[in-house]
């Protein structure tokens, strides 16, 4: 996949399919655009991401919203997803004053070569935000490119959204947020050093330190699903400060793996996260944190 970051001039050369969105959270609603784009590779059409860097809602409002996908769990993401070119356009006091129509013939047609543009209902764009699905609509058969705007998808009666997702995450619904996601929630990262607690106890773990802004479920243990290279493992997840040991320790996710015993340290994993098992807790003694773990371990297997 080719990306192209902090970029304003782009000319592709190749006719393509874009969809356009913040795609912050890449739920339900954001494969339905994507595996738009992806269907007219069939036609000789590269499939284009649109989105804007930073954020519409940190650019404008100067607040930095918890990520339910990092900039290179969102990039993994689309890569895996099919997508050819990523564009992260630059969002600054001179690109954010776009016209709408500019927007759109100079930058989707001109210069990234549109004939097939995808995007949601709510679709936002160019100064003031005043760009929208009707603009798109009015400039297709003059600008001669193929138009789908994709309804907001819904999970149980209500609205599929990045809010939503957020909610069901910090709320410790790794269910309805697999649900809502269409897939399951991750934390990635290198494995770091721990402090080799767990070792000594007989649960040895990979430990990894989520990015400042990643949003993480409620403290505690949880089912997972750890991804190694081309390799998946059963795992149960610890998330939190691990009280236990320190009153200092920094936010952790520190993973068991089930019947796995390599060296993985300075390795990129994957964790994916499933059910709830329990709170984090703070135990009187290192013994009474073991008995709790093995109990732990028999409980997250089951799920």
């Amino acid at each position: 996949m080719r990306i192209i970051s902090k970029h304003e001039e782009f000319n592709i050369k190749d006719k393509t399919a874009i969809a356009i969105g913040k795609f912050d959270g890449i739920h339900l609603g954001h494969r339905e655009l994507l595996s738009r784009i992806v269907d007219k590779k069939k036609d000789g059409l590269k499939s284009v991401i649109f989105t804007f860097d930073p954020s519409p809602e940190e650019f404008f409002m100067g607040k930095k919203m918890p990520q339910l996908f990092t900039r290179d769990e969102k990039r993994r993401a689309f890569e895996k997803l099919g997508i050819d070119i990523l564009v992260e356009f630059p969002l600054n006091e001179v690109t954010a004053a776009t016209h709408p129509e500019d927007f759109v013939r100079r930058i989707l047609v001109k210069e990234l070569g549109a004939k097939f543009i995808a995007a949601g209902s709510d679709v936002s764009f160019g100064d003031k935000g005043k760009g929208d699905s009707a603009l798109l609509e009015s400039l297709r058969d003059e600008l001669d490119y193929e138009l789908c705007i994709i309804d907001k998808v819904q999970v149980d009666g209500e609205e599929v959204s990045s809010t939503r997702v957020r909610n069901a995450v910090s709320d410790g619904e790794m269910l309805l947020t697999e649900r809502l996601l269409g897939d399951k929630y991750s934390v990635s990262g290198k494995v770091q050093q721990g402090n080799r607690i767990g070792r000594t106890i007989g649960v040895p773990t990979v430990n990894i330190h989520p990015e400042k802004y990643k949003l993480l479920p409620p403290y505690g243990v949880y089912s997972s699903t750890v991804v190694i290279g081309d390799n998946e493992y059963k795992g149960m997840t610890n998330i939190g400060r691990k009280p236990t040991i320190s009153e200092k320790e920094r936010v952790g996710v520190e993973t068991y793996i089930y019947d796995f015993d390599e060296d993985v340290y300075g390795k990129f994993i994957e964790v994916r996260l499933g059910a709830f098992v329990r709170p984090e807790m703070k135990f009187e003694s290192i013994d009474a944190l073991k008995a709790q773990i093995k109990q732990d371990l028999k409980n997250s297997y089951e799920l």
